[in-house]
């Protein structure tokens, strides 16, 4: 998946995992960017009596680099604390929860946001707010009767600004992880793999899961380095890179007098593009990869420059991606995916539209880079889900993925085709196979996204829900067999 359970070590570790991350202008407001942060992965919705939460000794982070050297100029962090109202009682309520401040509600969680200017652990703080409520679990229609209003509430518009949510929501996340990690027996290819059978719609394995959202809606103007507004996406002040952390202190250190405090902040979890250390990055070097700032991954750049994936494709699906094969043969090296996820994309490559620019620079680092000065060119993600607007850039978005994130891009069909090498077909004389611009995994998500913020959908709720297994259906129309 895009960053669940990726690394060993950090499997172990569910609330301070990155799952997502996204970026985007805002749709509802050009002037506003929305950075989103999902941690927790998989989510059962049932998960009674204690039900999943922001971890109190979690440091959870967003940054933002706007001077283009991959470390970060400005970090929002989020401190959690849990509140214990009712210990006499096993159970997380006791009666309806109407509102934020119900008696029935015995177990809540509050925040508080702090800016940091310039270095995230040494640069200069403000606190933006404490004692911010975040939204109960979604239980069920007894105890959570009209939770639309309950999340609704706990949407904090800041004085500094800022917009602010922390709380459960819909994985908005969709892909068939049964098939992936079945070899990359991608089911609407399945008549193409060397144990045929005929090609299906793929099944959302996140369907039916919630995950615990940071959203985080920002003026422009507070994230750009002189700033100011961009209108000029070719400015290089238009781009900025984002990523999420988690971070947890050292071990209690004790000291003579049997007093003792917790050592520094030290990062567990980071995530920027998506299945970077997903896919990308080889076993033994995941959970070094998530200890690492992005100034530091020119360290991985050869698993950039030659993907273990771009080398299983011809394997795995024999015959039907022999340039692909021949390209790997060469050893040639992928800079088409090094500019894509490590530096941003130049502005005037041949065959690409001449304003889309995400470069930051030479620096190799894995940020979610987004232009500011590309507006947003939809309003209902939930029609922009069922259309080509999905693929990005490769559909024809210049604000999509790779160009930010929204919540509705199918990050991992763009992703397998540009390992495939459809986005080195464009820039250079490689020929792309033509199966490379057909690749999916064939799923949609299951819940309608929200046209505003925090545009996650509402979660699903612990009484009523269910994860997909029913048997695959026909194939999507992208694909034809033959």
């Amino acid at each position: 998946m895009s960053s669940h359970r990726e690394a060993p070590r950090i499997s172990q570790d569910p609330v301070a995992d990155n799952t997502d991350v996204y970026a985007f202008v805002s749709p509802d407001d050009h002037n506003t960017v929305t950075l989103i942060a999902n941690y927790i992965p998989l989510e059962e919705p049932a998960g009674g009596p204690n039900f999943h939460q922001f971890g109190d000794d979690v440091l959870y982070e967003i940054m933002i680099d706007n001077n283009r050297d991959g470390v970060e100029d400005v970090t929002y962090q989020f401190r959690f604390t849990t509140q214990l109202f009712n210990p006499n009682t096993f159970l997380y309520n006791t009666g309806p929860i109407t509102s934020l401040t119900d008696p029935a509600w015995n177990m809540r969680q509050v925040y508080a946001v702090t800016k940091v200017l310039g270095p995230r652990r040494t640069g200069t703080p403000q606190t933006l707010a404490t004692d911010l409520p975040s939204p109960p679990v979604r239980i069920g229609p007894r105890s959570t009767p009209d939770y639309e209003a309950l999340a609704a509430a706990a949407i904090h518009n800041l004085a500094t600004g800022e917009t602010v949510f922390a709380g459960q929501r819909e994985e908005g996340f969709y892909v068939d992880l049964g098939s992936i990690f079945d070899l990359a027996a991608l089911r609407p290819f399945q008549a193409l793999h060397l144990i045929p059978r005929p090609p299906a719609a793929g099944v959302d394995a996140t369907s039916g899961y919630n995950v615990h959202t940071i959203a985080l809606q920002v003026p422009k103007a507070h994230l750009t380095q002189d700033g100011s507004t961009p209108v000029d996406p070719l400015n290089a002040n238009s781009v900025i890179g984002v990523w999420a952390s988690a971070s947890r202190q050292k071990a209690l250190v004790m000291d003579g007098g049997g007093g003792g405090a917790l050592g520094p902040w030290t990062q567990v979890s980071r995530l920027a593009n998506p299945l970077i250390n997903e896919v990308l990055i080889p076993l033994g070097k995941k959970d070094l990869w998530n200890t690492l700032e992005p100034k530091d991954d020119a360290l991985f750049l050869q698993h950039y420059e030659h993907p273990e994936l771009a080398a299983l494709l011809p394997v795995l699906y024999p015959g039907v991606f022999p340039n692909l094969d021949s390209l790997n043969t060469a050893g040639t090296a992928r800079a088409d995916l090094v500019a894509i996820l490590l530096t941003g994309i130049p502005a005037g490559l041949p065959n690409l539209p001449p304003t889309l620019n995400t470069f930051t620079g030479p620096t190799n680092a894995d940020l979610l880079r987004l232009n500011l000065a590309v507006p947003p060119s939809y309003t209902d993600p939930n029609a922009a889900l069922a259309s080509n607007k999905r693929f990005g850039v490769l559909g024809g978005d210049l604000d999509g993925f790779p160009n930010g994130r929204r919540v509705f891009d199918d990050v991992t069909a763009i992703e397998l085709r540009a390992v495939a090498g459809v986005v080195l077909d464009l820039i250079s004389d490689f020929e792309a196979d033509s199966a490379a611009a057909l690749l999916q995994d064939g799923t949609t998500n299951d819940l309608p996204y929200l046209a505003s913020f925090p545009y996650l959908g509402h979660p699903h709720e612990g009484f009523d829900h269910e994860h997909e297994h029913d048997e695959p259906g026909d194939a999507p129309p992208e694909y034809r067999p033959g």
